[in-house]
């Protein structure tokens, strides 16, 4: 989720040779100055066979909440007059937007306060209304983690993309409401279900490697934010329930990557991208999720892991 120049170049070589095992979708990340005149050739779609992808790129507004540096609109409850920062200026991402609306790229800007999420939802108002004749960007906000309630519905409006990662709610929880105090933890901390109730499409993923790559921990934290280790809750109000937890996984994580049409669910035409589950995710008892084993994983219908007997 923030490649060069250099390392795009090299999966879609690999792509092209039909050396890749699993289907790649990328984003640009480099310098605004080192991209403005470089990027003849992109976006790169469906290279080698639906292979690899390269459509968008990444920037950042600011940091994480465990560490000071998401941006909010209110101090810290931890410390007084602090409010975070930009991690880049805001005068870059808007003209990295501009690059992007010129290029038929997407935008996906990491915005962890909800400071810096009102940023990047008011660069992206800013910049459609300059271009209205462009439709349907999908364009996204990663992570979109404490979001001021009167920002959600504006994700709608704009047609923006809460790319997530349910697991981030469980890990973080320890420690969020001594960062933001118990009433903002509660209203603005990875508000999934207003989010859905407002209709915005919810993306979501591990984060790997910053999180463990397996999916079925983050499956758990979604519908009902308790960390395995201690059992803590993190405002349970908020969960997913398991179908949509499993749409975040799948169909809107295909639409967020415009290829809604070749993946994300298992129909004709589509690739048989899959896996063999070990039991029923939307029926098997809520504390038996973790216990969830990967039987078989499937990438174009060709087999490419089986656990062993």
């Amino acid at each position: 989720m923030g490649s060069t120049f250099e390392e795009i170049s090299r999966y879609d070589e690999l792509a092209k040779q039909d050396s890749l095992d699993i289907r790649l979708w990328v984003m640009l990340r480099q310098p605004y100055d080192e991209m403005k005149d470089n990027l003849q050739g992109f976006p790169i779609i469906r290279s080698g066979n639906d292979m690899f992808t390269c459509r968008a790129i990444k920037a950042y507004i600011d940091g994480a909440l465990g560490s000071f540096g998401a941006w909010l609109l209110a101090p810290y409850s931890e410390r007084p007059g602090y409010t975070g920062e930009d991690t880049t200026p805001v005068s870059e991402i808007k003209e990295i937007a501009d690059l992007c609306i010129h290029n038929g790229m997407q935008f996906a800007v990491h915005a962890i306060g909800d400071k810096g999420n009102r940023t990047v939802l008011d660069v992206y108002e800013e910049t459609m209304k300059a271009h209205p004749d462009k439709k349907d960007l999908r364009w996204r906000i990663e992570h979109a983690q404490h979001i001021d309630p009167a920002d959600i519905p504006r994700f709608k409006e704009l047609n923006v993309i809460a790319s997530m990662q349910a697991i981030h709610c469980t890990s973080d929880a320890p420690f969020v409401v001594k960062r933001l105090g118990e009433e903002r933890a509660r209203v603005s901390a990875y508000p999934w279900r207003s989010l859905l109730d407002a209709g915005v499409v919810i993306a979501n993923g591990t984060d790997a490697p910053v999180e463990r790559v397996d999916p079925i921990p983050n499956f758990y934290a979604a519908v009902t934010r308790k960390r395995l280790d201690t059992g803590q809750v993190f405002f349970k109000e908020q969960a997913m329930t398991r179908k949509e937890a499993l749409y975040s996984l799948t169909m809107a994580n295909a639409y967020a990557a415009f290829e809604d049409d070749i993946k994300g669910s298992l129909e004709t035409g589509k690739w048989a991208d899959m896996v063999l589950l070990s039991q029923n995710l939307m029926t098997c008892p809520e504390d038996s999720i973790p216990k969830t084993k990967v039987m078989m994983t499937m990438v174009g219908g060709k087999i490419k892991y089986q656990k062993p007997e």
